[in-house]
This record gives C-alpha cells, structure tokens and sequence, in this order.
C-alpha cells in the first residue's frame, strides 16, 4: 500500500468488516444460545474498528494521489 486511495480502500474494508462484526455481536447478545459469543465478537469488532481508523489517518497524512483528489 503506498497511495492515499489504497489507505481509504482499506480503511472502508475495515470499516464493514466492524459493521458486519457489530451486527453478530448485536444478534447474539439477543440469543440466549449464542450469548457466550458476544464478547469475542464485540472485541474482534472493535479491533476492524481500529484498524479502520488507523488507515483513515493515514490516507489523511497522505498527499492526494492526483490534483482532482483533495
């Protein structure tokens, strides 16, 4: 990964990784059978959540990959 546009891709990726994780933890935390697995999948949520934001920060710090991107 070397460009600003890569950083956002997987920054987006991540992002629905977290939203896709946040939906299985919300489902399971509901389900008496599945409730045992609301913690793993609250803390693999918020680690998507995380790397989401770190590659958010760094396409910000990265210059605009041509003169049409700000």
């Amino acid at each position: 990964m070397n460009t600003r546009t890569d950083a956002l891709a997987t920054a987006t990726e991540a992002a629905f990784q977290a939203e896709e994780l946040a939906r299985r933890t919300e489902s399971a935390a509901r389900s008496i059978d599945n409730r045992h697995q609301t913690e793993p999948l609250a803390r693999a949520g918020a680690l998507w959540a995380d790397v989401a934001r770190a590659y958010a920060a760094i396409a910000a710090a990265l210059p605009a990959d041509d003169a049409g991107e700000r």
